[in-house]
């Protein structure tokens, strides 16, 4: 618990000493572009803590999703999308459902399915990217708040491309990314000797030839990253009217924040503008109803032979 407290204050110090430099003394503006599913559940917490303290915090989100909607202390943006909540849930159910029943017992099956697994997240995520950069008029009223900074999660291209555009400084907080575009974007050291990559199914003790197989998906992930975002990297070089990339947008990041630590992951460099605030979405537990505190006291008088 204590680890999962430390987090939370680092994820605040970090955005609030952000706004506080980049903004004013009453407060910044905070533009929020969160990924759906567990990933805004987890970010939603702090959003709207930074709402609470007084910083002016506009989250934009598609009109249909799994779990994103209005929060507290927010102003909230929408804009349509070319599907419903309920073709997303199907469309998603089955996808993960074929990923998740591939057989990976070889390497050559996971590389596969490593493979395959960029495609499909590809062609999710591109959908709601083209709908929110595409549209003119959202755009322009983003430009026009003016925002001191943005907070995004990378896990949707959509943010990277639209922090470039609006041009202020970017705060990604990411938990899960299907290719290390952390590592890749910021030249972070990743000593594939010692830790596992994504997908390899390996833990910390590997033999000779696993480590040379660790070896060989690590070469393959930058061609991960770029099939995935293959698609984005097109819209990102349209919207910015330059040749340019998702690797590239990514990597001048002001602030990275880990949604994860060493007690679950396995130990590895960072970069000074990598914070790690794993158990971040740990909350403070509710206190037992005083039913089941007489019923451990009794319990507790039983067991020491008190009547």
């Amino acid at each position: 618990m204590a680890v999962a407290h430390m987090s939370v204050r680092s994820a605040f110090t970090g955005l609030l000493v952000a706004l506080l430099c980049l903004g004013s003394a009453q407060g910044g503006k905070l533009l929020v572009i969160p990924a759906d599913g567990s990933h805004w559940t987890g970010m939603k917490p702090l959003v709207e803590e930074l709402g609470r303290r007084g910083n002016q915090v506009v989250v934009v989100i598609p009109e249909a999703s799994l779990s994103m909607g209005p929060s507290e202390h927010t102003t909230t943006l929408t804009f349509p999308v070319p599907y419903t909540k309920e073709s997303l849930t199907q469309g998603l159910g089955e996808k993960l459902f074929h990923l998740l029943t591939t057989d990976v017992s070889t390497t050559v099956a996971r590389l596969k399915n490593y493979w395959n697994t960029m495609v499909s997240l590809s062609n999710i995520t591109m959908q709601t990217c083209e709908s929110l950069l595409y549209n003119k008029a959202l755009m322009q009223t983003l430009r026009d708040y003016d925002f001191d900074a943005l907070l995004t999660d990378p896990f949707w291209p959509v943010g990277i491309i639209a922090g470039a555009y609006l041009d202020i400084p970017s705060i990604y907080i990411h938990g899960f990314l299907p290719c290390p575009l952390d590592t890749i974007a910021t030249r972070c050291p990743s000593p594939v000797s010692y830790a596992p990559v994504r997908y390899s199914h390996y833990s910390h003790r590997m033999s000779l030839w696993e480590r040379a197989v660790n070896l060989l998906m690590s070469w393959l992930e930058p061609a991960g990253c770029s099939r995935m975002y293959i698609h984005a990297d097109k819209v990102a070089s349209d919207i910015l009217q330059r040749n340019t990339s998702i690797v590239e947008l990514a990597s001048n990041a002001a602030l990275w924040l880990m949604c994860f630590d060493f007690t679950f992951d396995f130990p590895k460099p960072l970069m000074p503008n990598m914070i790690m605030v794993g158990g971040m979405n740990a909350r403070k537990p509710k206190p037992l109803p005083q039913k089941v505190l007489r019923r451990e006291e009794g319990g507790e008088r039983v067991s020491r032979g008190v009547r």
